[in-house]
């Protein structure tokens, strides 16, 4: 390995696993996966941490696994954010410039976003992300990319997404204690675009609909640009509840049950189609139907799309959307989940694997929907070095052990940074 190579860690903290990903871009520019570690989650619900120690235990195994696998020291995290907390607003910021002789430069554009992180939110929220849509200079609308222009009034609008500053810091907390350092707190559905869209489907119009274990994360894209954002409360795991109270079972055979045998369309499962699931101490086996399995997958996913399409009816882009949806997340990998979305929604769908831009990779495993947000996490953080260099040419990239020192992201999580150091501090004294 070169001494001054880049790699960069992705950590996924999601309600059903906590997945950490290692890796470094090849010649071509295509990421080639280096090392991945996953967890069982059991701190976590719906997105959000609810107990600190046991998460943890367990991002503290995931990263020692991806450690091993990839043969570096992680220290620094890329780290995704979800939860039914996520709101999302739009809004138009202004600037008037100076002169109108100079040209419209990078540091405009910065002073703008940096506006809108000023915005007042709601007591415990905060902001976590400022997308620009498109800029207007003067009378000028519809501008994508106003460097070099000529004008006096420079606009923007912006698509805000904020969240709860207690989630965030939890958030921090966790990894803190498992002796890494995040880089950057990015919404999930945004790192799941990135790794499983492609720039064709983005300009066409498409929906992300990332189904986790706790959330289902969906992201409209029209014309290039990130236009709605949404989480949902639900997700895999009421579907593995529905089994289990439906068929009275144990959670962990309903959870084996859907993953080998469920079905999302009750129709493509014979009548005569049964499964046996051993008896609690010496009871009789369990014979369960796999129609009636197939039947309480159906109506719980059918309630999740019908919220998915009120989502894609809400963001008043209907009739943009070309490209249809595309499905990621560990829920897509269910058996014909495919066709009841197409028949729900009446759009066109596919299933989102994170090979988009990956190169051939000794880890099998990490092309499979289960780790779109662990590879999108991994390609943010090659965005955000390559900012780095673009805003600080002069200044030398850390010799990287496994990643870049952290930078500011925002006035969010510089708060964000400064009360988990608090709280920690507290909690050690």
């Amino acid at each position: 390995m070169e001494k001054n190579e880049e790699i960069v860690a992705g950590l996924d903290i999601g309600t059903t696993k906590i997945a950490c990903i290692v890796g470094r871009k090849n010649e071509q520019g295509k990421l080639e996966i280096m090392g991945m570690g996953k967890a069982k989650s059991d701190g976590v619900s719906r997105g959000v941490v609810t107990n600190i120690q046991r998460t943890v235990d367990s991002i503290k195994a995931a990263v020692q696994q991806a450690e091993d696998s990839a043969g570096v020291e992680i220290t620094t995290v890329n780290v995704g954010i979800a939860g039914q907390h996520i709101r999302s607003m739009h809004h138009r910021g202004m600037i008037t410039r100076q002169s109108l002789e100079q040209e419209i430069r990078q540091q405009d554009i910065d002073q703008l976003i940096d506006d809108m992180y000023k915005l007042a939110m709601v007591p415990g929220e905060e902001i976590i992300h400022v997308l620009p849509q498109e800029y207007m200079v003067d009378s000028e609308t519809g501008i994508k990319d106003p460097i070099g222009m000529s004008g006096v009034r420079l606009e923007a609008n912006f698509h805000i997404i904020t969240g709860q500053v207690t989630a965030a810091r939890n958030i921090n907390k966790c990894v803190a204690r498992a002796n890494l350092e995040v880089t950057e707190l990015i919404l999930e559905p945004l790192a799941s675009a990135d790794a499983v869209l492609s720039a064709e489907e983005k300009e066409a119009g498409i929906v992300l609909v990332d189904i986790g274990g706790g959330t289902t994360d969906i992201a409209i894209f029209s014309d290039h640009i990130i236009r709605h954002t949404a989480v949902i409360p639900f997700g895999g795991n009421v579907i593995t509840d529905d089994i289990k109270m439906g068929c009275s079972i144990l959670r962990d055979q309903a959870e084996l049950l859907k993953s080998r045998f469920g079905s999302a369309l009750a129709s493509e499962n014979k009548e005569n189609e049964v499964v046996c699931i051993p008896g609690l101490r010496g009871r009789d086996p369990k014979e369960i139907s796999l129609r009636n399995l197939a039947n309480i997958i159906q109506s719980r996913m059918e309630e999740i799309l019908d919220h998915v399409y009120f989502e894609i009816k809400n963001s008043g882009l209907e009739k943009q959307l070309s490209g249809g949806i595309v499905l990621t997340g560990g829920g897509a990998q269910l058996k014909h989940l495919r066709q009841l979305t197409e028949y729900v929604t009446g759009m066109s769908t596919r299933i989102g694997y994170p090979n988009e831009h990956l190169a051939n990779s000794k880890v099998e495993d990490v092309t499979s929907p289960l780790f779109a947000t662990g590879v999108g996490l991994v390609l943010r953080g090659f965005d955000y070095l390559e900012r780095r260099r673009n805003h600080q040419p002069q200044t030398e990239m850390p010799k990287v052990k496994s990643h870049s020192h952290s930078g500011k992201v925002g006035g969010f999580f510089d708060k964000v940074l400064k009360g988990a150091s608090e709280i920690f501090s507290d909690d050690e004294a």
